[in-house]
């Protein structure tokens, strides 16, 4: 579980700070070259969530989904500066008991 947890959190970094590296080019003027960089980072994102071992590509993505949300959340606080208010939190928490569901279930 250590392992899905950490490429869940890289798949995130990527895909977060890729998508916010566009955003500031496109929507800060920052040089072309961030928003290249984005792409990369963005196209890591897509490389780093195949290495799950979840058998299901729906479920991994729908489980990162929960955790995409929750570091988007630490993201918008910690690097944007824009602090979440309770009802971040309680979504967060609401996700996050969502993805242990989706993971964690016993399946036969």
């Amino acid at each position: 579980m250590l392992s899905a947890i950490i490429l869940f959190l890289l798949a995130g970094i990527a895909e977060i700070g890729g998508g916010y590296l566009i955003w500031l080019w496109l929507r800060e003027g920052k040089p072309f070259y961030w928003g290249i960089g984005g792409g990369v980072a963005l196209a890591l994102y897509g490389v780093i969530a195949t290495f799950q071992a979840f058998p299901s590509f729906g479920r991994v993505y729908a489980a990162y989904g929960g955790v995409f949300i929750i570091l988007s959340v630490l993201w918008g606080w910690g690097i944007d500066k824009k602090a979440p208010d309770m009802y971040d939190w309680i979504g967060a928490a609401i996700c996050l008991v969502g993805v242990g569901v989706m993971l964690l279930a016993p399946r036969h």
